[in-house]
């Protein structure tokens, strides 16, 4: 029988070796709780989160000493060659990777609690943004 995303997701952090784990589920949390509507599922081999089945933000696990999540798009090409970012961010959160795409880097719990109410409001925006 096929796993849905969510138990995806929750075997994959049972038995994740990340040291810095602990905020790996904190932020998920925080996602799941911006938006009823999130459902997640495993994409490039970490949690990613989903509106209407098109990925909107997914885990980045691969640096040390940190991890970074990655505000997207979706997998559908979208033409935004010389347009404008999706939003201006006013949090300063995001670096913009490029228009219809961000990151955010977390280092430690107290960097995530220290960016929780921003990261909740960026992805507010986000989701509105990206459609």
């Amino acid at each position: 029988m096929k796993q849905t995303g969510h138990q995806q997701v929750v075997e994959y952090l049972s038995n994740l070796q990340h040291p810095l784990k602990q905020e790996i589920e904190e932020v998920r949390k925080i996602i799941l709780s911006a938006d009823p509507r999130f459902t997640e599922h495993i994409k490039w081999n970490a949690p990613s989160f989903c509106i209407q089945e098109e990925d909107r933000v997914t885990f980045n696990l691969q640096g040390k000493g940190f991890f970074r999540l990655v505000f997207h798009c979706g997998a559908k090409s979208k033409d935004n060659k010389g347009k404008e970012r999706l939003f201006e961010d006013p949090t300063g959160l995001l670096e913009w990777a490029a228009v219809d795409r961000a990151i955010v880097k977390f280092t430690d719990m107290h960097d995530v609690k220290a960016k929780k109410e921003k990261l909740e409001e960026v992805i507010a925006k986000w989701i509105e943004a990206a459609g």
